[in-house]
């Protein structure tokens, strides 16, 4: 049985997540961490806190329910949320549940209370099931409205609710192995665990992990995690010995990392990103991963004074790759708080920055040369209308191909590449 400090940590994330603009994994991190979690205590908060925030209207349907709709105050709500949800959503046995979870109440009243709700959640299951088979999609996944009828209108009812239903299921564990790494005896053994097993549909160095990282894997630089649609781009790139190519969003960097292994560590990359936090991280990964051909420039590219004059001479890189911020509509499986922070207007809003983006980077690539174009968006105004917009703004740009990733389709997190040709004259 987990201990009890740990279900008071749950409820310290969800007090965090609601009253801070933080996302939810680097509250999960901050708290692991100073509370010194060993992996598998790590692992039953992140099950609890990220399966809230998944389910959290649902939840709250059903607490409502229980409760006949009387109001609640809202410590006692996250606490009842950590009860319903490990009740109804984890085969952790319920005296366990219950008991635990009462003791997070601060009195005796509300312990009462907690413990009468989750009792009557126990034995009125399957009025619950009904319940939640009656409501509407929105209600069910615990995903905003107006997202499911943008995908119900864009990619059809059916496949909105497989969508839904992929966002609400945990992510697998995808590892790429790394062809920088000199340890051929250790890459071999990764291939041979039976803890990974080969990704139908991706490329042969992506494989799926079963149980938990190992982590010499990662400090010696043999792998690096990362979700089999993050290929789409690098493969439109076509990275080669050489090169002088600009990543220009790089951090975390598991691109750049594959760039760097096209490019057999020869020619150059300038590795940059707007955050010095997330080029820290960036610079972290590259220099385990083996990355020897890069340099790091700290570059907010969306910024209306950035221009070709920040590097030595513009029309410098044979690529560009613009890996560009975006709603990430098509991670919200593994970044769970998406869905509770986007709103309609944030589409076109993102569609303006991405678009800067691109107009500042433009300038530095060479005639000849290939930008490719690239978001974890499944949202039409980030991919598609703004490569049309690109091509009618710039004349000198032609489309040569473009790739997307659909989730209940491919398997993977959903993504769009979009490979252009700046003309040689």
């Amino acid at each position: 049985m987990a201990s009890p400090k740990l279900r008071s940590i749950t409820l310290k994330c969800l007090e965090r997540w609601e009253n801070e603009t933080v996302h939810a994994d680097r509250i999960l991190s901050d708290l692991s961490k100073k509370h010194n979690l060993e992996p598998r205590d790590h692992a039953f908060v992140q099950q609890i806190f990220y399966g809230i925030i998944r389910n959290l209207t649902l939840l709250d349907v059903c607490i409502d329910h229980l409760r006949n709709h009387k109001g609640l105050k809202h410590r006692l709500r996250l606490i009842l949320r950590i009860g319903l949800f490990q009740l109804r959503h984890t085969n952790i046995a319920a005296h366990a549940v219950i008991n635990e979870t009462v003791g997070l109440a601060d009195n005796r009243q509300t312990r009462s209370l907690v413990n009468a709700i989750l009792r009557n959640a126990q034995r009125k299951q399957e009025e619950l099931d009904e319940l939640v088979a009656s409501l509407p999609l929105d209600e069910t996944y615990s995903q905003p409205a107006f997202l499911i009828e943008r995908w119900s209108r864009h990619f059809g009812e059916k496949e909105a609710e497989q969508l839904c239903a992929w966002n609400n299921e945990a992510p697998s564990v995808y590892l790429r192995l790394n062809s920088l790494s000199q340890n051929k005896e250790g890459l071999q053994a990764i291939r041979d665990s039976k803890s990974t097993h080969p990704v139908e549909g991706a490329p042969d160095d992506f494989l799926r992990l079963t149980g938990p990282v190992p982590s010499d894997w990662i400090n010696q630089g043999l792998i690096y995690i990362q979700d089999p649609s993050t290929s789409l781009s690098c493969q439109l790139l076509e990275a080669k010995p050489g090169q002088n190519i600009l990543d220009a969003c790089a951090a975390p960097g598991g691109k750049t990392i594959w760039l760097a292994g096209a490019m057999e560590n020869s020619g150059s990359i300038i590795a940059a990103d707007c955050d010095e936090y997330r080029l820290v991280r960036l610079q972290e990964n590259l220099d385990r991963s083996h990355v020897g051909n890069y340099q790091l420039r700290q570059i907010d590219w969306a910024q209306p004074d950035t221009s070709a004059s920040d590097f030595p001479k513009p029309a410098s890189f044979d690529s560009i790759l613009i890996d560009a911020p975006c709603s990430n509509t098509g991670v919200i499986k593994r970044r769970i708080d998406v869905r509770w922070r986007l709103r309609p207007e944030d589409f076109l809003s993102m569609q303006k920055q991405q678009l800067e983006i691109v107009r500042n980077c433009l300038p530095l690539l060479k005639p000849g040369g290939h930008l490719v174009y690239s978001t974890c968006s499944l949202e039409a105004e980030e991919n598609q209308e703004l490569i049309e917009i690109l091509l009618k703004e710039f004349p000198s740009l032609e489309l040569e191909t473009s790739r997307e990733s659909l989730p209940w389709q491919d398997g993977f997190d959903g993504a769009f590449a979009a490979r252009l040709r700046l003309k040689a004259s």
